[in-house]
């Protein structure tokens, strides 16, 4: 969906803002980027779009950037963000300029052992350790909180029992941290970037089956 040209204007001050601190910015900053028109109106342009996802008003995703915890800290040498998941974790360190070789940490859903990594754009970091994605991707927008709060990375596999079998959820989708790491490193190339235009799905769907993901999970042929 496209939206318009003030609407483009405070997405991509929001986003810029985001990626040089971590944190939202005033409203201010973004009623001067609103070019004379509500902000209001042109926030629920940029979410009608998918670009910002809000809570009671306040924006708590702007893909890859959160504004709270998702179990997920990446931290480089001069900035700390919230990744919006384990996909958004690894793809901060690709999207933001001097932000190779971040720290990513979080901790296994089922047993509560920390985990971090050294993400670098130039090769998947070492470990076996196991994502979990539990909504399909053709379902993740119908309530993209609750997707985001559940792509998570385990131990191993038996912690991803574990949990399933604590929670109740159904299996999804299991992937390593090297498919992770190729999922992540190019999805949201350009977002910083002015105009930015979204992928439709049939280039959704190619750039899936370039990372590894196969099945009806990430609609593709088993």
């Amino acid at each position: 969906m496209g939206i318009t040209p003030a609407a483009e204007a405070v997405r991509v001050a929001l986003y810029r803002h985001l990626a040089d601190t971590g944190t939202l910015p005033d409203d201010s900053i973004l009623t001067s980027a609103a070019t004379g028109r509500a902000l209001p109106e042109l926030l629920d342009e940029l979410e009608d779009a998918r670009h910002i996802v809000r809570r009671d008003g306040r924006v708590v995703l702007a893909h890859p950037f959160a504004t709270r915890n998702f179990r997920f800290s990446v931290m480089s040498a001069s900035t700390l963000w919230w990744g919006g998941c384990a996909w958004d974790a690894f793809a901060i360190p690709h999207l933001v300029p001097g932000a190779s070789n971040a720290l990513v940490a979080t901790t296994c859903p089922a047993c509560d052992a920390p985990h971090a990594w050294t993400v670098s754009t130039e090769t998947p970091p070492p470990g076996s350790q196991v994502a979990h994605f539990l909504v399909p991707g053709a379902q993740i927008w119908d309530d993209v909180v609750h997707s985001c709060e559940n792509q998570l990375i385990f131990c191993d596999e038996h912690c991803v029992a574990s949990w399933l079998g604590r929670t109740g959820e159904p299996r999804g989708y299991v992937m390593n941290l090297e498919t992770l790491w190729r999922l992540a490193s190019h999805w949201y190339e350009g977002r910083l970037d002015t105009p930015y235009t979204r992928r439709e799905p049939m280039a959704a769907a190619e750039y899936f089956r370039g990372a590894g993901l196969h099945g009806a999970f990430w609609g593709q042929p088993d």
